[in-house]
C-alpha cells in the first residue's frame, strides 16, 4: 500500500516517491473531531491540522451546515457581496489594527502585498525580515528562513540567504536579515540603513522555526523603534491569528502594527488569507496606483468557511480559542513530564494551541540560530515513532491544538507517547 511504503521511507526503509514532508501522506477524516484514518484503516490524533488551518478539526458541525447552504449557491461572482463585508467586519471587530481589510487566497499572496502596500507608502525600498521566520515561499521574500549554520554569517550582520534554487539573485538586494528578539541589534540595523528601510515584518510568535516566543517587551519595542525611524511594523499572523487569541497575537500582547497578514485558521480548513491594515495604507490600492488583483479573491467558498468559523471562535468572548490554549497546556506539561521520566532533554515551546518539540540541552531558546543545536535526528525518529503510536505531528516537531481537542485526547496521546519516549 501507498502508506506502508511511506512509512518505510520514514524509518529509513526504501526511498519512496510518496511526498516526506508529511507522515500520512493519504488519509481521511473518521467522522469529525481531531482524529484521522489512513488508507490501511489505522486511525490517529492529528496535531498537524493541515499544516495549521483546520483550528475547528474535522467535519465540525458549523462548518459542515455552513458549507452544505453554499453548494446551492454560485461558489464565485467576480463581484462583491456581501459576505466580504460581513467576514471584513468580523476581522475588524477582534483585529487591533484592521481599519480595512482585503482578501486573497494564500499567505504568500497576502505577504507580496503588503510589502508591496509598504514601500509605496514610505517611498522606500527594503524589508527587514528575521532569520527563520518564513513569509512564503515568493522570490521577494524566501530568504533566510532556515539557513545552514554555516550560511548564515556573523551574527550583527547576518548573510541574507536565498533558499530555493531558480530563486533570482538580485532578490537578496531588497531584503536585510536580522537576529530576532535582540532590541540592540535591531537598532542597529535600522540606523545603518536610515531612510530606506519601508517596513520590518515578523511573526509575533516565532512558529515556522520552533514556536519560539517574544521576550517581554521586544515587540513594544519594535514598534516604538519603527515608528521612530518612519518605517512601517507588519505582523506576519498566518498562524498566530486567531489561535494564540482571537484577535491575534497583537491583541495578546496590546502591540498594534501598521498591518498584518493572516490566513490557515482565518478560513477554518477553506483556502484564505487576509491583509488588515491602517486606513491610509490599505487605501492606496485605490487612491494611489498600488495594484492588487486575483480571480478568487474573498471568493463565497473560502468566505462562507470563513464567516462560520470566524463565528465559532469569537462566541462567548472567544471560549473555544482559550479552551485549545488551556489543552495545549496540558499537553506540554505531560510531554516535558515524559521526557524526564525517561532522561530525555526535551524542550517544548510555544503556546498552547502551537507548540513544538525540541530535543536539545539547550535551557533557553530565542531566536532561530538556537534551533540549530536541536537533535534532528532523534525528532526525525520520535515522529516515526509517534505515528506508529498513532500520533500525527507535524514534520518540524510542531503540535497544533484545535478547539475540540480535549483531555481525553491529551491523555491517549501522551500514553502512546510515553510508549514512544520509551523506545527511543
Amino acid at each position: 500500500m501507498l502508506f506502508e511504503r511511506a512509512r518505510k521511507s520514514l524509518a529509513g526503509g526504501v526511498s519512496s516517491p510518496v511526498r516526506a514532508t508529511s507522515p500520512v501522506p493519504l488519509y481521511f477524516s473518521s467522522g469529525g473531531g481531531a482524529r484521522l484514518k489512513d488508507v490501511d484503516g489505522n486511525e490517529y490524533i492529528d496535531y498537524q491540522l493541515g499544516w495549521g488551518p483546520n483550528i475547528l478539526g474535522y467535519c465540525h458541525p458549523r462548518m459542515v451546515e455552513a458549507m452544505r447552504a453554499l453548494a446551492e449557491r454560485p461558489y464565485n461572482y467576480g463581484a462583491q457581496h456581501e459576505l466580504e463585508i460581513a467576514v471584513a467586519e468580523r476581522i475588524q471587530s477582534s483585529v487591533p489594527c484592521a481599519e480595512r481589510v482585503a482578501f486573497t487566497s494564500s499567505g504568500s499572496e497576502a505577504v507580496q502585498l503588503v510589502q508591496r502596500l509598504a514601500r509605496a507608502f514610505t517611498g522606500r525600498p527594503l524589508i527587514l525580515k528575521f532569520e527563520g521566520h518564513y513569509h512564503g515561499w515568493m522570490d521577494s521574500v524566501l530568504h533566510s528562513h532556515h539557513p545552514a549554520a554555516a550560511q548564515t554569517g556573523p551574527r550583527e550582520n547576518p548573510k541574507v540567504v536565498r533558499e530555493s534554487v531558480g530563486q533570482v539573485a538580485n532578490s537578496v538586494e531588497n531584503i536585510v536579515v536580522a537576529p530576532w528578539n535582540d532590541v540592540e541589534l535591531l537598532e542597529r540595523l535600522l540606523t545603518q540603513n536610515s531612510g530606506k528601510v519601508a517596513a520590518v515584518i515578523m511573526e509575533p510568535i516565532l512558529c515556522n522555526s520552533g514556536c519560539l516566543m517574544p521576550r517581554p517587551g521586544y515587540l513594544q519595542a519594535a514598534r516604538e523603534l519603527t515608528s521612530h525611524h518612519g518605517a512601517l511594523l507588519i505582523f506576519d499572523e498566518v498562524i498566530t491569528g486567531f489561535r494564540v487569541a482571537v484577535g491575534g497575537a497583537q491583541s495578546h500582547y496590546g502591540v498594534i502594527p501598521d498591518c498584518a497578514t493572516f490566513g490557515k485558521a482565518v478560513g477554518g480548513g477553506l483556502p484564505l488569507s487576509v491583509v488588515a491594515g491602517r486606513r491610509e495604507i490599505m487605501e492606496q490600492m485605490f487612491t494611489k496606483g498600488v495594484v492588487f488583483g486575483g480571480s478568487f479573491n474573498g471568493n463565497p467558498t473560502s468566505l462562507t468557511g470563513a464567516n462560520a468559523a470566524l463565528e465559532e471562535l469569537a462566541r462567548d468572548g472567544g471560549a473555544a480559542i482559550q479552551r485549545a490554549n488551556r489543552t495545549g497546556e496540558k499537553l506540554r506539561t505531560g510531554l516535558l513530564q515524559l521526557s524526564r521520566a525517561h532522561g530525555i532533554p526535551l524542550q517544548v515551546t510555544g503556546f498552547g494551541a502551537a507548540l513544538c518539540l525540541h530535543f536539545t540541552n539547550r535551557n533557553e531558546m530565542w531566536e532561530y540560530r538556537d534551533i540549530l543545536e536541536d537533535d534532528a535526528e532523534r525528532l526525525r525518529r520520535f515522529l516515526f515513532l509517534a505515528m506508529e503510536e498513532g500520533v500525527i505531528l507535524v514534520p518540524d516537531g510542531r503540535m497544533y491544538v484545535s478547539t475540540v481537542h480535549d483531555d481525553r485526547d491529551v491523555e491517549e496521546t501522551l500514553a502512546p507517547l510515553g510508549r514512544a519516549f520509551a523506545r527511543l
